[in-house]
């Protein structure tokens, strides 16, 4: 392998892929692809596979950072930290040996190298027989790594990777002799890198990975005003970044208009023309333009980012995004079903609440009816009025009355799988409360026994508790719904939830019922023993003025 360095500049160096004289090698194609393998699989299981792997082993600490590493312009970018001293490293460790699946499988202690083991997954295959990690590896590999998205010019944007380096030249020999040992060869086509400070970028090309360290001394994705906010929404640091660029949404527009397949996009394809399902093919042309509704989602869309951290033996992901849908989301901003949740009884199991705000299923039909393509099938007129004809129903009014200003769907105490199994739905301790008027939600419910016939009638029975509806499948459930409790003030709520800004909530609580979800499952040992740490989930989400955000945490006992 050679190195260059520009002549009469301090700039980076460049790393060529072959030491010495080319070596003659048979299948050069398969070398080539290995090659880059060795490259992005190195960044890769470092920035994802140990997302998947070891995300819950790290802790994001200070320090330089991969966006220091990528440029401004840098359109999607995920970072993870395998820094053996972090903090969180040892609670998140000591969190995941309580799983015994965890413990007999990975068998991490607090003290282990996490680099080595991803080192170890690395080489399992066996195509880098010879590699050493403590003697190839461990002299110039730091803890810190990402991928991204960069546009750097090409016909689409790039995949880039960087990693952190302790020593450049180590770095230098240690990735020659890893891209040689795990099937490289002296065509440098496919794969390459540049070395530039404590940082080595790897692309596809070492032309690629030169183009992303010039970006990023003009400007670097740390410095970026649009990275800075949305990362600070997302919250504290933890042991996972995720960031999405607005330009995103620009690179997103491209694909849905112009040629090509868009692969991954998928639920996008329909507004590029009809495909065949069995080729994958149009059958036919693509619009030149998007739709102007779609166009304005993407239009609104202004970033977003999430982190992964934990936090006293919780697994929290935090997220924010740009409010890209406010004809949509403003609909949803009560917090009437929220407040509702907090009142249930205190041995609740599981629960979802969300408030709505008036008029808003007119709102929901006006954007859908926006979103639809002109004259193609029923309009939404139509589908109401057959709505109408087979419910019985008054649409929308009588969906809005139905749900009031806020609903809640929840599951109580007294969970028997063999009782529902044998008697039915009365069985299950399951029930709705709205924040409404019980005598008009009962009204709209006769209009339903008509049609749903005398099995489901019993069920569609309201009563009215404390200024709000109780319909329960179970008369024993029903009165505890009517009593109602304070499940809002009790510790393993308060745990999971974002109590004081969220408008939709979903909980769950493992301990309650006697830890139900590991008496169901006792029937399999082993599932049972890796559920009992389980103590408690939550996801909140709410709008503040032009973000969105979201918490979803899950604790352990």
């Amino acid at each position: 392998m050679s190195s260059t360095t520009p002549t009469g500049s301090d700039g980076p160096e460049y790393l060529e892929s072959s030491a010495g004289s080319p070596v003659e090698r048979s299948g050069s194609s398969g070398d080539r692809r290995k090659r880059f393998i060795a490259l992005g699989g190195l960044a890769g299981l470092l920035a994802v596979g140990g997302g998947a792997v070891w995300a819950a082993t790290s802790f994001l600490g200070t320090g330089a950072q991969p966006a220091e590493a990528l440029p401004a312009g840098t359109l999607g970018y995920v970072s993870i930290d395998l820094d053996p001293s972090g903090d969180q490293k040892i609670e998140a460790i000591q969190t995941l040996r309580k799983f015994p699946e965890f413990k007999d499988k990975i068998n991490l202690d607090t003290d282990d190298d996490l680099r080595e083991r991803l080192f170890e997954e690395i080489t399992e295959s066996g195509e880098c027989e010879g590699l050493g990690y403590e003697a190839d590896v461990k002299p110039w590999l730091g803890s810190r790594a990402a991928l991204a998205a960069v546009d750097v010019g090409e016909d689409s944007p790039s995949p880039v990777g960087v990693i952190q380096i302790t020593d450049a030249g180590k770095a230098e020999d240690g990735l020659a002799n890893l891209v040689d040992t795990c099937g490289g060869s002296d065509d440098t086509s496919t794969g390459g890198w540049v070395v530039d400070g404590d940082w080595v970028v790897i692309a596809e090309t070492k032309e690629i990975a030169q183009k992303v360290v010039d970006q990023t001394g003009e400007a670097s994705l740390a410095e970026d005003a649009g990275f800075a906010t949305w990362t600070g929404e997302a919250g504290a640091d933890g042991i996972m970044s995720f960031y999405v660029a607005a330009e995103a949404a620009d690179y997103l527009a491209e694909l849905a208009t112009g040629p090509g397949p868009l692969g991954m996009l998928g639920g996008v394809g329909a507004l590029r023309g009809a495909v065949d399902p069995y080729s994958e093919e149009l059958t036919e042309p693509a619009p030149t333009e998007l739709p102007e509704e779609v166009q304005k989602v993407l239009d609104n869309f202004d970033g977003a980012a999430a982190t992964v951290r934990f936090e006293d033996g919780a697994l929290e992901i935090e997220y924010a995004a740009s409010n890209y849908q406010p004809e949509l989301t403003k609909h949803f901003t009560n917090e009437a079903g929220v407040d509702l949740l907090t009142g249930l009884p205190d041995d609740t199991v599981a629960a979802f609440a969300i408030g709505f705000e008036p008029g808003w299923v007119d709102g929901m039909i006006d954007y859908v009816s926006s979103m639809m393509p002109a004259e193609e099938g029923m309009s939404v007129d139509e589908m109401i009025e057959e709505a109408e004809t087979e419910t019985g129903l008054d649409l929308p009014g009588d969906v809005e009355t139905l749900v009031g200003e806020g609903i809640v769907v929840s599951l109580g105490g007294g969970i028997d799988a063999d009782a529902i199994t044998n008697g039915g739905p009365e069985e299950v301790p399951a029930g709705v409360t709205v924040m409404g008027d019980a005598e008009e939600i009962q009204a709209v419910l006769d209009k339903l026994k008509e049609s749903a016939g005398p099995e489901i009638a019993p069920f569609l029975e309201v009563t009215e508790a404390d200024g709000h509806a109780v319909i329960a499948l179970q008369d024993d459930y029903r009165s505890k719904l009517e009593a109602g409790g304070s499940l809002g003030d009790s510790d393993i709520y308060q745990d999971v939830v974002e109590g004081d800004d969220a408008q939709s909530v979903l909980f769950v609580n493992f301990n309650a019922d006697d830890d139900w979800l590991t008496r169901l499952a006792e029937d399999e040992p082993k599932a049972s023993e890796n559920l009992d740490p389980l103590a408690a989930f939550g996801m909140s989400q709410w709008i503040d003025g032009e973000t969105m955000h979201g918490l979803v945490k899950l604790t352990t006992d």
